[in-house]
């Protein structure tokens, strides 16, 4: 088999094996699953390491999902077992990123690089923007996933109003300290696996160390801004007849939060955008 053939060959076996795994775990449905392992294999066969921050947001989002269920069941309203995320999750948590990653693939194939402005600012941009993609998605699942299973009596980000568990915007400091956890758990895999898979001058190599602390920011960063979407653009209500928050109005909701501008894939979408565009912009001038 030609060399050039090797990995999308390996990417599509490891993203089949995936796919039908979570959907055997309910993890994706039968669209996400599809749509799962065609993001996986775009990103694998492209570049490892961008296939690596895929799987480990993914594999560490689908298993805190999963913890505490019976105590997220009786507080989200949209509760579904093993977390059963559908296509449309799957896009808007992924297709930002697997654009990034295919203009990355244009560029220089599957060579991977360090960050390093003055070697490509181009491609510096385009790895911190995927970087900071899953920073902010694994941060905001780690807080959400995390966060409600704290004791500590939910704020709202706007008013630092206490607020019940499930609320849009709604945050404690346990939830922000997972997203900024999730974030550096990015950083750290990306640092360490690049040290296997590219070729840097040692200052440039050592220079990579900085995204660790960077990607836990991103992470946070993006868990705020995520809750602040959430608190003021995407609609919370509490329904007197199902004892839950609720992201729709009705006649027996009464609204805690929020405008019905947004809904949380929106605020998902427009979350990583942020993110990534922040993350970008400092990786260029950092490195």
């Amino acid at each position: 088999m030609e060399a050039n053939l090797v990995q999308p060959v390996v990417a599509a076996l490891i993203s089949a094996i995936i796919a039908a795994r979570a959907y055997k775990k309910k993890s994706l449905n039968l669209s996400g699953a599809i749509l799962g392992f065609t993001v996986m294999t775009i990103h694998i066969a492209v570049n490892y390491r961008f296939g690596a921050v895929l799987l480990i947001f993914f594999f560490t989002s689908s298993k805190f999902t999963k913890i505490g269920e019976d105590k997220k069941r009786k507080v989200d309203a949209d509760f579904k077992e093993g977390g059963q995320r559908n296509w449309i999750q799957v896009l808007f948590n992924s297709g930002i990123a697997t654009i990034l990653v295919l203009i990355a693939w244009k560029l220089t194939g599957s060579k991977d690089n360090c960050l390093n402005s003055k070697e490509s600012s181009l491609m510096t941009a385009l790895m911190g923007g995927i970087i900071g993609h899953y920073c902010c998605c694994i941060g905001d699942t780690w807080s959400s996933e995390l966060g409600i299973l704290s004791d500590e009596q939910p704020r709202l980000i706007t008013t630092f109003k206490p607020v019940q568990r499930g609320t849009n915007g709604g945050v404690t400091k346990a939830g922000l300290l997972a997203a900024a956890a999730g974030g550096s758990v990015i950083g750290l895999a990306f640092v360490l696996l690049g040290f296997l898979t590219t070729e840097c001058t040692f200052d440039v190599a050592l220079k990579q160390l900085l995204l660790i602390p960077l990607s836990a920011v991103a992470g946070l960063c993006g868990s705020v801004i995520d809750s602040l979407l959430g608190a003021t653009l995407q609609f919370s209500g509490f329904c007197s007849v199902r004892k839950k928050v609720v992201g729709k109005p009705g006649p027996t909701v009464k609204r805690i939060s929020g405008l019905s501008i947004l809904d949380n894939n929106a605020v998902n979408l427009v979350s990583v955008f942020l993110t990534g565009v922040l993350t970008s912009i400092v990786c260029l001038f950092l490195f």
